[in-house]
């Protein structure tokens, strides 16, 4: 069992919220709702359909293996967070 397997209602947080001063920790930046996983009726990619807590009109998808991929660290090596999104 996959135990990073998100499900739509979580609300997860992209590794960039740890960049951020106390004051834009307030704004929920970097928070995000999953809506669920889709499917590109094309080439068949998984998708994960997330919304951004900060801002209510603008919703995100994402390839799946994207989504879960863990953070770079050659482009990022002071962040703690291990994947790319984590639950929050």
């Amino acid at each position: 069992m996959n135990t990073r397997e998100f499900k739509p209602g979580d609300i997860v947080k992209h590794f960039k919220r740890e960049t951020l001063s106390a004051e834009e920790l307030a704004t929920n930046m970097y928070l995000y709702q999953i809506i669920g996983i889709a499917e590109h009726t094309e080439t068949k990619e998984k998708l994960i359909v997330y919304k951004a807590l900060y801002d209510k009109d603008f919703m995100c998808a994402r390839p799946y293996d994207m989504f879960m991929s863990e953070v770079d660290r050659e482009k990022y090596p002071d962040i703690k967070q291990k994947y790319r999104f984590e639950l929050n």
